[in-house]
């Protein structure tokens, strides 16, 4: 494939064989183009912002962070891969769309500085450079449900990106805004917090790294292994189900979206959300509503792979803690660190830009789980 293809990924074909089969599959993973770039969105210091109750103000701008460089790909017409961190975003852009998407980023970091009083870091770091410093960043496709597919990242290049952008050292190379505020349309904070499919589940949010010395695609397979032998295969430990979906009536959590979509409070944006979410129900008891739902539960992002594992998981207290079991002997075999958070509930943001096809929907645990996770892993990893 040329490395000045824009379609890249979306030529990349998309592969539906077990995840564990094709973590170790090196022939299907292919290396991204060294004139792509990666993109980087953090909120520092998330951890004591979570911490301080703003949990679902932090998944909320890493959702408008993707939404705006979402917009912007779509409008071209290429397809990128992205990954949802719970307090930011990574993408990987072809030339075409990195500078258009960093410049509605600074704008975004600007809105999240005023709205929220939130440090938001953008960065870029040419893939090029991620080679030169001799890390791998390999990429396949995977059909995780249905007709949703993620990309799967091997090799540490995202975690080196990550590293240099939340460094000291790093400053964007260009600090000009753009006068247009960036493309939040499509952005919902609509449901409410979202209980277990069973009573007596909980929800896990789990990151894992492979440890330096280990052989990562194996280690990777390895726990991918015991989460289905103990929790079974992605749609019985889905976290996100139809009957749990309730719509968010209160001014509260709506306020968010409205701040977080525009760079000023504007009252009637207000109104027509609480008005569109109260009347919600009824749309969902339509056919074509009920579809939504089922789709929108197949369409959850609740795995990413980018050089770590992140997923969300429900089960029981019994099966979490085999799976610990299961973890802590890998990790003390020097094979993998892992960080482990547990909630009651999941919290879900949206990105909608149509009711059939064109939506995806971001899931984190209750009260910042991605961000607790990475939390214990940075201890854990000294850092």
């Amino acid at each position: 494939m040329s490395t000045s293809n824009s379609h890249f990924y979306s030529q990349l074909p998309v592969h539906r064989m077990p995840l564990s089969d094709l973590l170790i599959a090196d022939r299907l993973f292919h290396s991204i183009p060294a004139d792509w770039h990666v993109i980087i969105t953090d909120i520092k210091g998330s951890t004591s912002v979570v911490q301080a109750g703003q949990h679902e103000t932090v998944n909320l701008v890493a959702t408008g962070s993707i939404v705006a460089v979402l917009n912007i790909s779509f409008k071209a017409n290429i397809t990128i891969p992205f990954f949802f961190g719970g307090d930011g975003a990574t993408f990987i852009v072809p030339p075409g769309v990195k500078e258009t998407a960093m410049q509605a980023l600074r704008v975004y970091k600007k809105q999240t500085s005023d709205n929220y009083q939130l440090e938001l870091r953008v960065g870029c770091i040419a893939v090029a450079d991620i080679y030169a410093a001799g890390q791998a960043l390999k990429i396949t496709r995977f059909n995780s449900s249905g007709n949703f597919s993620i990309p799967v990242i091997l090799g540490d290049g995202l975690n080196y990106a990550e590293r240099l952008i939340k460094g000291t050292d790093y400053i964007d190379p260009d600090q000009q805004l753009q006068e247009l505020e960036p493309d939040l349309s499509g952005m919902q904070c609509r449901w409410d917090r979202i209980k277990p499919p069973q009573n007596n589940h909980e929800v896990v949010s789990l990151i894992v790294t492979a440890a330096p010395e280990a052989q990562q695609a194996a280690a990777f397979r390895e726990v991918m292994l015991h989460i289905d032998e103990i929790y079974g295969g992605p749609e019985i430990r889905q976290p996100i189900s139809v009957s749990r979906l309730r719509l968010t009536t209160t001014f509260n959590k709506l306020r968010l979206e409205i701040r977080s979509r525009f760079s000023n409070m504007r009252f009637l944006h207000l109104l027509q959300s609480w008005l569109s979410n109260s009347l919600g129900y009824l749309y969902f008891q339509t056919r074509t509503g009920r579809s939504y739902l089922h789709r929108l539960v197949e369409m959850s992002d609740t795995l990413v792979i980018d050089g770590k594992i992140n997923t969300v998981i429900s089960g029981t207290e019994a099966q979490r803690l085999q799976l610990e079991t299961a973890l802590n002997t890998l990790e003390q075999a020097g094979r993998i660190r892992y960080g482990i958070y547990v909630s009651k509930e999941s919290v879900m943001s949206c990105y909608v830009r149509d009711m059939k096809d064109g939506h995806i929907h971001f899931v984190d645990g209750a009260d910042g789980g991605y961000t607790k996770a990475a939390g214990i892993l940075k201890i854990k990893l000294g850092m």
